[in-house]
């Protein structure tokens, strides 16, 4: 599956399932978030700390999945703000 197509997913499940799109900095927050759940799986489950039995079933899978659905929303956003500063540079030299 391409970058385009993993947008379109991601629109698609927004508007089907989620409440909107979120502004850059909430995005990131959510990823630093996600980040931090796989890293907490793969400290515990495979590192030197102990894995703590709330997060034996935690799906390391699933985390990276959530982790790729935020990024896939900051490369739209990025995507996008560069597409207006274009149109708007094309605009204004005419």
């Amino acid at each position: 599956m391409n970058l385009k197509n993993s947008q379109q997913e991601v629109d698609n499940w927004i508007k089907n399932h989620g409440v909107r799109y979120f502004n850059e900095l909430t995005n990131m927050a959510q990823l630093t978030e996600e980040v931090g759940e796989v890293a907490r799986i793969i400290a515990r489950r495979y590192g030197e700390q102990s894995e703590k039995e709330s997060d034996k079933n935690k799906d390391l899978g699933e985390e990276l999945a959530d982790v790729v659905f935020v990024e896939v929303l900051q490369t739209w956003h990025q995507m996008e703000s560069y597409r207006y500063t274009y149109r708007r540079h094309r605009t204004h030299r005419r």
